[in-house]
């Protein structure tokens, strides 16, 4: 399988990156699945029903989301009547949603797809992620009745991506870390055939502090004094994110390619 995986949507400019493109990107890189981290595409804080369903209809086979899950409140409905959207496993025992899916790509294969949040420097304390995913990867062993796996690992240390990545490694076709906001370059296949990469990235404007417009952040780390809210870029966005290639019969990962296109960081496609 072809899967494409992109990071977090941030704002009104990486909404419109993934209009404009995701269609032909389907097209042209001969994609069967797109999953795409939609948590910061409303205003830079969740993700509204009108904004999922804008990226569904650019082409989205599925969305994940993240800490700002529920950030927008039309999505603790919303999600239980959209299939399409994961929440993460462990965000709450009571929280509306699924925290992992089996989806059928249009070739007719078996993806699943599934997201956890880390426990290191989160601002609320979340349940042990590896607990929450082991009966998911239990009850789907890599190479049966799904034929790819994706873990989306939502967090902000790089050790707990890596550590989660290593514990999946051979029980997953692809762990990738998003949350961050800036892309890693430390995308590889590890022993036992899972892709990895620590951190997708976002698609949204790069001219930016992870996303909104500088003058507000970089007064808050100067004066360490609010003034405005945080409001998100604007400029031209990259799409940023890794492309996967696997192994029907095994599930394994047999290319990973980090993927950004578009604004003004440095190309890279498969």
């Amino acid at each position: 399988m072809k899967i494409l995986f992109l990071g977090d949507v941030m704002g009104r400019a990486g909404r419109r990156a993934i209009t404009d493109n995701l269609a032909r990107l389907r097209t042209e890189w001969k994609l069967d699945f797109i999953v795409v981290n939609g948590e910061n595409a409303t205003s830079g804080m969740g993700l509204s029903a009108p904004h999922a369903k804008t990226l569904l209809e650019a082409g989205a086979d599925c969305l994940t989301l993240g800490d700002h899950a529920f950030d927008q409140k039309d999505m603790l409905s919303f999600i239980e009547q959209e299939p399409r959207i994961i929440r993460p496993l462990n965000f709450s025992k009571s929280a509306p949603g699924k925290g992992a899916r089996l989806f059928t790509a249009q070739n007719g294969k078996k993806v699943l797809v599934t997201q956890a949040l880390g426990q290191v420097f989160m601002k609320r304390p979340y349940d042990d992620p590896f607990s929450a995913l082991e009966p998911v990867l239990k009850t789907h062993p890599l190479g049966g009745l799904a034929q790819a796996i994706i873990v989306d690992m939502h967090c902000e240390a790089t050790s707990e991506k890596m550590a989660m990545g290593h514990w999946c490694d051979g029980r997953a076709s692809l762990v990738v870390g998003t949350h961050t906001h800036v892309p890693t370059a430390d995308a590889m296949i590890l022993p036992g055939g899972t892709g990895y990469l620590t951190d997708a990235g976002m698609c949204g404007d790069y001219h930016s502090v992870i996303g909104m417009e500088k003058a507000e952040p970089l007064r808050r780390f100067i004066t360490g004094m609010p003034k405005e809210r945080f409001t998100p870029a604007n400029g031209e966005a990259s799409l940023s994110g890794v492309y996967l290639e696997t192994d029907d019969r095994s599930g394994r990962a047999t290319r990973v390619v980090p993927v950004r296109t578009g604004g003004v960081l440095q190309e890279s496609t498969p």
